[in-house]
């Protein structure tokens, strides 16, 4: 089975990130776990199933979702990033 990646948003806050390591630890196949802690975003890669590791996110007591576009739109205006035809507007 060829290695994919599944990208989520998971609420870390305080020591989160070590209980968030410590659900996925659980699931075979798991290659690597990036964590950025400022966006809330998770990029699990492997051969687990999608929606075994929202589960076992979830089972771990996280709130989780997988990213959506509509997360990226969100990071964009929080951290000022959001540029339409050279002019910043944030």
């Amino acid at each position: 089975m060829e290695l994919q990646s599944v990208e989520l948003k998971v609420e870390m806050v305080g020591i989160h990130e070590k209980r968030l390591r410590k659900s996925l630890s659980k699931l075979k196949g798991i290659e690597k776990v990036e964590v950025d802690a400022n966006s809330h975003k998770v990029v699990v890669t492997g051969n687990a199933h999608r929606n075994k590791i929202l589960r076992a996110i979830r089972r771990g007591g996280l709130k989780a979702d997988f990213w959506s576009a509509q997360n990226d739109l969100l990071n964009a205006y929080a951290y000022g990033s959001l540029r339409f035809n050279n002019f910043n507007f944030f």
